[in-house]
C-alpha cells in the first residue's frame, strides 16, 4: 500500500460492522489489521467499528480485549496514540444472528454513529461467523433495509470462506446472497490474496518483458504448487473432519494461485478485467473423468510422528475426529489447463498437514535446453531453470539457473538469484488482511472471488469428491507426521519423469 495508492483510492467515511466479533478471527486478524491501517493513515477520519456478537460485553470491555489482541498480533511496536484514535471509534452491540429485533437495534445504532462520527451511512459488513449464518445474516440485514446501496451511501458485505461445502451448496449460497445484494456488493475474501507475493504475481508477470514471452507451453515444462503446514488440526477437528484438505484448500486458495499463474493479460487492472481472465483460466482446467480421479489424484491422512521435535498424534486421535475417519489431510493432483497458452503443461499441486516444513510456494520449471553442447562436460550441475515464488513464510522470488564454476575445466553449477521482500523493502507489519480490508473499504474487488469463480472451482473438484466418497480410502493413515506425504504422491509425479521440488530447511511455524 503506497502513498500514491492511498491518494488514488481514497477511503471514504464508513462503519465496519463485524458479525462474530467475539471470535478468534476478529481478535487475531481483523482488529490488528485495522490498527495497522490506522498506523499508516489509511483509514478515513470519519470511521467506526461496531462489533456484533452474542456475548454480553460492555463497550469498554470489548475495547480492552481488542487492545490486548493488537498488542499480541499486530506484529509491530504498540503505539498508544494510534490505538487511542482507533479505540475511540470501536463500539459493541450484543445480538443474535437469527433474531430480527436485534437487527432493528443495529440499524438504529448505525444511524447514531452516522450522526456522531459523520460516517455517511456507508457500511461494510464483515461476516466473521460460522458459514451456516452467512445467508441468515444477509437476509436479516435485507429485512431492515441495510443491504441497499443508495446514490449517496454504499453497503458492502465481506464473506469468509468456506464458500459452500460442494457445488450445490456454493450455488445455493450465491443465490441467497444475490436475493439481497448485487454482485458488486459481495466481497468473498481469501486471505492468501493478501500476501504481498501473491499480489506481486500480476506485477511480476505483466510489467517485466523478460518473463511474459516465455510464460507458455513452448518454454515451461510444468508448474508445481505446494502448500504445506507443520500443524495438525489444532482444535479444529469438528470442522476439519467434515471438510478435509480438498474442500478446505483446493477450490479456493489453490485455484486462486493457479488462476494468477495461468491467466491471460487483462486489458487493465480494473477488478472485472482481472477477474474475467482469472475465470477464463479456471474454466480451462480439464474436467476429470472417473479414471482421471483414480490415476491423477492422491489422498492421505497423517499418522503419529514428530515435526521439528514436537510429537503429533494420529489424526484420528485428535479431538472431535472420528476414530475411523476417512477424511484426508493431504491431497496431490495433476491438472491441465487446456488452452492455447498452457496445452500440454501439467500443473501439479500438493497440500497437506503435519508436513516437515511450513511453506507455500509456486514453482515454474522451464524446459531443459539441448545438452549436445555440453556432451563432453559433467552434467550433474546442469539442472532445469526454475522460478520459485515463495508465498510464505519468507515472501520473495528465486530464480535457479546454471553458471560455470571458476577454473580451468568446464564445470557447471546451479546458482540462485534471490529477492526477498523483507531484505529489499523492509518488513511491513501485517496480518495478511490489511490490503483486503483496505480494498473493501475503498470498493476495489480485484482480490476478491466472484460468484462464477467460486462455482467453477467447485465444479473442478466435484468428480474427485464423488469418487472419494464412493470409494473410501482403505489405507489411512498412510503417511507419518513430519514426512512429505504418502508414497503415492511421489509415484504420481514420477510417472511423468518429474519430481517434487525439494523444500530445504525446517520451519515449525504456525499455519496462516
Amino acid at each position: 500500500m503506497t502513498s500514491a495508492d492511498s491518494e488514488d483510492r481514497r477511503a471514504h467515511p464508513c462503519v465496519v460492522v463485524i458479525f462474530g466479533a467475539s471470535g478468534d478471527l476478529t481478535r487475531r486478524k481483523l482488529i490488528p489489521a485495522l490498527y495497522n491501517l490506522a498506523r499508516h493513515d489509511l483509514l478515513p477520519e470519519h470511521f467506526a467499528v461496531l462489533g456484533f456478537a452474542r456475548r454480553e460485553w460492555a463497550v469498554e470491555e470489548f475495547r480492552a480485549s481488542m487492545r490486548a489482541s493488537v498488542e499480541d498480533y499486530a506484529k509491530d511496536a504498540f503505539e498508544p496514540e494510534r490505538w487511542e484514535w482507533l479505540a475511540s471509534r470501536i463500539f459493541y452491540q450484543r445480538g443474535d444472528f437469527s433474531t430480527g429485533a436485534d437487527y432493528a437495534v443495529l440499524a438504529s445504532r448505525l444511524e447514531e454513529l452516522d450522526a456522531e462520527l459523520g460516517t455517511s451511512s456507508n457500511y461494510l459488513f464483515y461476516l466473521a461467523t460460522a458459514p451456516r449464518f452467512f445467508g441468515t445474516v444477509v437476509e436479516k440485514l435485507g429485512e431492515v433495509q441495510l443491504c441497499c446501496d443508495t446514490r449517496n451511501a454504499t453497503r458492502r458485505v465481506i464473506v469468509e470462506k468456506p464458500f459452500g461445502h460442494d457445488m450445490e451448496s456454493a450455488r445455493a449460497l450465491n443465490r441467497e446472497l444475490r436475493e439481497y445484494l448485487d454482485e458488486t456488493q459481495i466481497y468473498r475474501i481469501d486471505h492468501y490474496l493478501g500476501k504481498e507475493t501473491v499480489q506481486n504475481l500480476l506485477v511480476f508477470r505483466f510489467s517485466n518483458g523478460i518473463f511474459e514471452p516465455i510464460w507458455n507451453s513452448r518454454y515451461v515444462d510444468h508448474v508445481q504448487i505446494t502448500v504445506a503446514e507443520t500443524l495438525g488440526v489444532e482444535g479444529r477437528g469438528g470442522y476439519y473432519d467434515r471438510a478435509g484438505a480438498l474442500r478446505d484448500m483446493v477450490p479456493n486458495h489453490i485455484f486462486q494461485l493457479i488462476s494468477l499463474v495461468a491467466m491471460e493479460p487483462p486489458i487493465s487492472f480494473d477488478a472485472e478485467a482481472v477477474r474475467d481472465e482469472q475465470s477464463k483460466a479456471l474454466r480451462a482446467i480439464q474436467p476429470m473423468s472417473e479414471e482421471d480421479v483414480l490415476t491423477k489424484t492422491v489422498r492421505g491422512q497423517y499418522g503419529a510422528g514428530e515435526v521439528s521435535g514436537r510429537a503429533l498424534p494420529d489424526y484420528r486421535a485428535e479431538a472431535k475426529v472420528e476414530p475411523d475417519s476417512k477424511t484426508e489431510t493431504y491431497v496431490a493432483m495433476r491438472l491441465e489447463v487446456d488452452n492455447w497458452r498452457w496445452k500440454g503443461v501439467p500443473f501439479y499441486l500438493r497440500v497437506g498437514k503435519a508436513m516437515p516444513r511450513r511453506v507455500t510456494e509456486i514453482t515454474v520449471q522451464f524446459k531443459s535446453p539441448p545438452f549436445v553442447l555440453f556432451r563432453d562436460t559433467t552434467l550433474e550441475g546442469l539442472t532445469p531453470n526454475q522460478l520459485v515464488i515463495n508465498v510464505q513464510p519468507d515472501e520473495g522470488i528465486t530464480l535457479h539457473f546454471g553458471a560455470k564454476i571458476p577454473g580451468a575445466k568446464m564445470r557447471i553449477g546451479s546458482v540462485d538469484m534471490d529477492f526477498k521482500y523483507e531484505e529489499h523493502f523492509g518488513r511491513e507489519p501485517a496480518t495478511g488482511y490489511e490490503r483486503l480490508l483496505y480494498d473493501a473499504v475503498v470498493g476495489d474487488q480485484t482480490l476478491f472471488q466472484r460468484a462464477d469463480m467460486v462455482e467453477v472451482g467447485w465444479s473442478v473438484v466435484a468428480p474427485v469428491l464423488d469418487i472419494w466418497e464412493a470409494l473410501p480410502a482403505r489405507d489411512f493413515p498412510n503417511y507419518g507426521a513430519g514426512t512429505w506425504g504418502p508414497e503415492d504422491a511421489e509415484r504420481l509425479i514420477r510417472r511423468d519423469g518429474r519430481a517434487w521440488r525439494s523444500v530445504a530447511g525446517d520451519d515449525a511455524g504456525a499455519a496462516d
